[in-house]
């Protein structure tokens, strides 16, 4: 093993973090090559900088004059320059001020510096290598995004255990969970609120009950790591639901529990290709050091993987934050889409839905139907035909994601929908 890899391994010693970390994750360091002497260069090499990959005229990076005219009011070294391994440093550190503003009950828990990766599907990717190897387990809820299948069974080798995602009364199934955690050693859980596909966050209560359980498992003996998907970030639209990251409230709950929250500016901010994810990590009892190490493993595997992430678009992210109404008019898109759920909601309430039943759903992109008599997939195929599209998760659900439909069209599609549901049912 890579001595710089033994010595994050002796840092970890003894915590929950250097218990779950993958074999792999054991091995991961952040090399003292390339990238870490130009990162020195950059601040010491006041003469001549002869280290990076780059082509410089004229003291910044070459950018040719069609991208220039593009790209107006950010420089060469904004725009076509390499970014830090881990990211912008100051747009790490405004995301991590803004998270702490979005998320009060983190308080003054300590926490690693948000680094960036390339979309959460790499923020994602980036934790499955660390910390899952062949047989562990991930225990999700039966509904929940396909991607996680490629890159934790099949590219990890790791079990996914499912649960029910609801209860009797259409609630967040606590007691689902428990049982799926069961009394493992090690368990890698992956809460993504709102949900994908459902559209579902949970209640006051419902979040109360899940810290409960998590802490408590711990506490019996299970080392957890918590991973919290949380794309659709903010997008809430029933009092009484949680408006923060479960990660604000389990990041100092036990010191069994790891938490890493993967968030990113995809949706919260409306730049879905610009592919910039946040990866950051807390745990109650990890000192300083240990939060740097699993940065410099985390590094170290964005390293191997994408090298580093987005310039220029981590660049514009910063002068747009710094834009005097860029977050009033967040604000008004949020509220475009709450609209957009409300006027479903009156759909739903109002028209025969014949063999779909809604599943729950109060926030996101989304809503899903579960089919009674008729195949999802059937479904689609016949809405498709009518030039409609939507998703079939297997044979019993259809997703629906009513972000991308314009109000006035919403009432059009869901009696579209309706009436295809009716004649495959007979």
């Amino acid at each position: 093993m890579n001595a710089i890899a033994s010595e994050l391994n002796r840092t970890l010693e003894g915590s929950v973090a250097g218990r779950l970390l993958s074999e792999l994750g054991r091995q991961m360091y952040f090399p003292r090559g390339i990238v870490a002497q130009t990162s020195e260069a950059n601040q010491r090499a006041n003469r001549f900088n002869a280290t990076v990959g780059m082509a410089f005229e004229d003291g910044e990076p070459i950018m040719l004059s069609g991208l220039r005219d593009l790209v107006v009011g950010l420089n060469p070294a904004e725009s076509v320059a390499y970014a830090p391994t881990p990211g912008v440093p100051e747009l790490r550190e405004l995301w991590k001020r803004e998270m702490a503003r979005k998320n009060p009950s983190l308080g003054e828990t300590p926490t690693t510096l948000p680094m960036v990766t390339g979309g959460l599907t790499n923020g994602l990717f980036q934790i499955a290598e660390l910390f899952v190897d062949a047989g562990d387990a991930l225990i999700l809820p039966g509904l929940f995004w396909g991607n996680y299948r490629l890159m934790v069974e099949v590219r990890r080798g790791a079990q996914i255990v499912e649960y029910e995602l609801f209860d009797a009364n259409g609630g967040f199934n606590v007691a689902a969970l428990d049982e799926a955690i069961g009394d493992r050693a090690k368990a890698v859980v992956l809460l993504n609120f709102p949900n994908n596909p459902t559209g579902y966050s949970p209640t006051l209560d419902e979040a109360a009950a899940i810290e409960e359980l998590l802490v408590r498992k711990a506490e019996a003996g299970c080392d957890v790591l918590v991973v919290l998907d949380d794309a659709y970030f903010g997008l809430f639209y029933e009092d009484g639901l949680l408006e923060e990251s479960l990660f604000a409230r389990i990041a100092g709950s036990s010191e069994r529990i790891l938490a890493v929250k993967i968030d990113g500016a995809t949706k919260e901010d409306f730049v879905w290709g610009f592919r910039v994810g946040f990866v950051t990590f807390a745990g109650k009892g990890l000192s300083q050091a240990q939060l740097d190490a699993l940065e410099r493993k985390l590094m170290g595997n964005i390293r191997a993987t994408v090298s580093n992430s987005s310039r220029i678009a981590q660049s514009m992210l910063l002068h747009a934050f710094a834009w005097p109404s860029y977050q009033e008019e967040k604000a008004r898109k949020r509220d475009l889409l709450k609209s957009r759920y409300a006027r479903v909601r009156s759909i739903l309430e109002s028209e025969a839905t014949g063999p779909l039943t809604p599943l729950p759903f109060n926030s996101g992109y989304f809503m899903a139907f579960a089919c009674d008599g008729v195949n999802a997939e059937e479904l689609r195929l016949a809405l498709l035909d009518e030039g409609i599209g939507t998703i079939a998760i297997g044979t019993k659900y259809l997703r629906v994601a009513y972000s991308t439909i314009d109000e006035a069209d919403l009432p059009e599609l869901y009696r579209a929908i309706f009436a295809a549901a009716a004649r495959i049912a007979g």
